[in-house]
């Protein structure tokens, strides 16, 4: 029996998503746990996966859309079932399909242009250039065609197909989209392709790639000043930061943390093992020590009850261009340093290339924001739902330090706890807080 793909709710409270890339093709087979799209989200553009195998039948929003959680996004056919019978068992859902086309496409792997319903053209409309497809690509001219001829990868005739995703990520590592032939449907430029070039030597020496949508200009005497549109993450970013700030009744507690031995621990760790473990990592590790030793914060707030968790998944927040992305380190607790550290290596670089999975930005108790790299001494951090908790971790700075009666210069880091008051009161948000100093100030204790 046919089965309808919808658009998944790829992150916990989102009610749309942007379909950024297909990585099949009508007539294609899919096996369950196969990426089949890569998926917008307001974190990160991360990879759908398919939840049952089956035959591609209709693929039923173009790239670049975006479209509210639960919209029909795909059919695939069942065996033995043709395209036309899955089509037409979809029902409404594939309205917009033209099935005689995908029967001729048949299993050849032949991607034919499916559009939605609201995008049909009139029959006997002529179409005008901007929405004449190329059969194979599934994309609006708006985001895929590139004016440039020079841009043209061999075999395009002319037209370069792709993402908004694989146009950002070319800019940014400086590669000639001319010298990329690609290996999706219709030809069309996948991230893959990118990757398999890897970087050019320079963006400097690299051709001029067509961008999205730049600054726009203002008309009038409104003084001179460019208006920036709005991404998709920037406004699901805002989206979230303003239900937070208005739904979550935030409290803060500040500590400083001596980071001598800590400082000193690092440095032999990354000598004697070779290791390139970072303060975050241990910080990292401190909170799921706390956790362990106040095992009631590692909570978050529901509708129904303050559900508490066994192990301690902990986001990490990880700058990225336009915005940030919160990778979840699952199990912190029974990780070892090293681990802890690879972990979160791993999830950040895959983060800023928008490589995630969407189990990847899911879930947690808790996260932790770092800009003591960038030299900033505090600040307060808002809290990421449905967690209870963020801390945000300053740079270590040398400072006066009372050692019994002495007065003496030391390494000095603080951090500020942004609780949510449903879930933790001050004396508990206090406890966690003490006991995250004291792991921190003991770093030996992070390693037991």
């Amino acid at each position: 029996m046919a089965l309808v793909v919808r658009m998944p709710e790829v992150l916990t409270g989102a009610v749309e998503a942007a379909l950024q890339s297909w990585l099949v093709a009508v007539g294609d087979e899919v096996a369950v746990g196969q990426p089949i799209a890569e998926v917008e989200t307001e974190k990160a553009t991360v990879e759908y996966e398919a939840e049952a195998a089956g035959t591609v039948a209709g693929l039923l929003v173009e790239t670049g859309v975006q479209v509210p959680v639960g919209t029909p996004i795909a059919v695939l056919a069942a065996a033995g079932e043709s395209v036309v019978d899955a089509l037409a068992a979809a029902g409404p859902a594939a309205s917009g399909s033209d099935a005689e086309a995908v029967e001729a496409a048949g299993t050849a792997g032949a991607a034919g242009a499916v559009g939605t319903a609201e995008s049909a053209q009139t029959p006997g409309a002529p179409q005008t250039p901007e929405t004449v497809q190329t059969p194979g690509a599934s994309e609006t001219s708006e985001t895929v065609q590139t004016p440039a001829p020079a841009a043209a990868a061999p075999g395009h005739a002319g037209r370069v197909f792709m993402s908004p995703l694989v146009r950002r990520l070319a800019a940014e590592r400086g590669l000639d989209l001319g010298e990329i032939r690609g290996s999706g449907p219709g030809g069309r430029i996948v991230r893959r392709d990118l990757d398999a070039l890897g970087s050019a030597p320079s963006a400097a020496e690299a051709p001029a790639v067509a961008a999205p949508a730049g600054p726009v200009a203002p008309a009038g005497p409104a003084g001179a000043h460019t208006d920036h549109p709005h991404t998709g993450m920037r406004r699901a970013i805002a989206r979230r930061l303003v239900e937070s700030k208005t739904t979550i009744p935030h409290f803060y507690l500040v500590a400083d943390c001596r980071v001598d031995e800590l400082l000193e621990l690092r440095r032999t760790v990354n000598e004697g093992s070779g290791l390139k473990v970072s303060v975050n990592d241990f910080v990292v590790k401190a909170v799921a020590a706390a956790f362990r030793e106040v095992p009631e914060a590692n909570a978050i707030w529901t509708a129904e009850a303050t559900r508490r968790f066994e192990d301690v998944d902990i986001a990490v927040a990880v700058a990225v261009e336009g915005g940030l992305v919160t990778p979840v380190v699952r199990a912190v607790n029974r990780k070892s340093l090293s681990e802890v550290s690879e972990s979160i290596r791993d999830l950040a670089e895959r983060g800023r290339t928008g490589r995630l999975r969407q189990e990847e930005i899911e879930g947690g108790s808790f996260s932790v924001s770092n800009l003591g790299m960038y030299g900033t001494q505090e600040f307060s951090a808002i809290i990421n739902p449905p967690h209870a908790g963020i801390l945000a971790v300053g740079a270590a700075r040398k400072a006066p330090i009372v050692v019994g009666d002495e007065l003496r210069v030391g390494s000095v880091m603080t951090v500020t706890l942004s609780a949510d008051h449903r879930v933790l009161d001050g004396a508990l948000a206090a406890r966690w807080l003490a006991a995250f100093v004291a792991r921190i100030e003991s770093p030996v204790s992070i390693l037991v």
